[in-house]
């Protein structure tokens, strides 16, 4: 018997029983190995496996669940290559936006498979030394919560903020303060435009590596990633000038008639906010024409009392909500520590 199971998990194919019906899980991170299947969701989607395949310092891992012949759900994980000031230097971390997509025939048996592919992947980032593994962007708050228990992660609370665009007009949602910053922002001459070269995404990319240097927890891809999303069309960089130069600028993706605000960033100047309010209002002004639902935005930060990005994102009149972020480091020792620092 031991042998058998051996031998499974060396194919990385491993088989699980549902009552009468039997499911099986591959993890594919060649995009030649893939089968045909459907996608909606951009970050599990065939189009950004192959794009981060070609982008360096990353690579991608694709949970396929199989019924008989039928592929049933997907779930795709980033593994980024970093570097950081402090040990281990050089490290690879898991990264995971949602759950993954599920057939309709299967939603009864979402989180079991959900755990039979978490499963699956933990096994896999082990043997390419994966320091973390983290899961954001769930479709609820308690998805999934006793499978990462069981499988050894812990939650820290997050805050998420999105603004509703199909209920009624943004500028009736806009604050006061956030309706005088786009005022005195065109009034100062700032101009903002979506981006359609890649010399203009490369000047964005400086200003997002300027303002992102000292995070710790900030990761900012190779610009390879942003012009093959720019090639494919699921992606739009929202720049603005002041004349000539770029002063600030955001990237938005776009997936299940809903939009994604991935990075922000300015130029540290004395219109700052100015051109950050430009810049964001832009964004939502183009998924509100083009019939987008909602504009999340996807990096607001820990739910500190005190958070000026994130009061400033509120300006815009989104709905803030708390949820988790799931966290799973490789060393036990480890992780048992932050476990108990992050207990509820």
């Amino acid at each position: 018997m031991s042998k058998t199971l051996s031998l499974i998990v060396f194919l990385e194919k491993i088989h699980y029983f549902c009552g009468m019906n039997e499911f099986s899980v591959v993890i594919i991170s060649k995009s030649e190995e893939l089968p045909q299947m459907a996608c909606t969701d951009f970050f599990h989607s065939v189009d950004l496996f192959r794009i981060i395949e070609k982008t360096p310092g990353q690579k991608p891992y694709m949970a396929i669940t199989y019924k008989g012949n039928d592929v049933i759900a997907h779930m795709l994980v980033l593994l980024r290559r970093r570097g950081s000031l402090f040990p281990p230097y050089l490290f690879t971390q898991g990264r995971a936006y949602g759950e993954g997509e599920y057939s309709p025939a299967c939603a009864d048996d979402k989180e079991a498979i959900f755990g039979m592919m978490l499963r699956c992947l933990i096994r896999k980032l082990k043997i390419g030394i994966c320091l973390y593994i983290e899961f954001s962007d769930l479709s609820t708050k308690m998805f999934g919560y006793k499978t990462f228990r069981d499988n050894g992660f812990f939650p820290v609370h997050w805050m998420e903020i999105h603004n509703s665009l199909h209920s009624m007009p943004p500028a009736k949602r806009l604050m006061p303060r956030v309706k005088k910053q786009i005022a005195k922002a065109r009034m100062s001459g700032l101009i903002t435009t979506i981006a359609d070269n890649e010399k203009e995404y490369d000047c964005f990319m400086k200003i997002l590596r300027g303002r992102s240097t000292l995070k710790i927890r900030r990761f900012i891809p190779d610009p390879k990633l942003f012009h093959e999303l720019l090639k494919l069309g699921d992606c739009k960089l929202f720049i603005t000038r002041d004349g000539i130069s770029i002063v600030s600028g955001c990237i938005c993706v776009y997936s299940n008639e809903n939009c994604y605000l991935w990075y922000l960033a300015t130029k540290h100047k004395l219109h700052k906010k100015r051109a950050s309010a430009m810049t964001v209002w832009a964004a939502i002004l183009d998924a509100y024409k083009c019939s987008y639902k909602h504009i999340y935005f996807m990096d607001v930060g820990l739910p500190f009392k005190k958070n000026p990005f994130r009061e400033f994102i509120l300006g815009f009149g989104g709905k803030p909500v708390g949820t988790y972020r799931w966290f799973r480091c490789s060393f036990t020792w480890v992780n048992k520590i932050l476990s108990w620092l992050y207990r509820e």
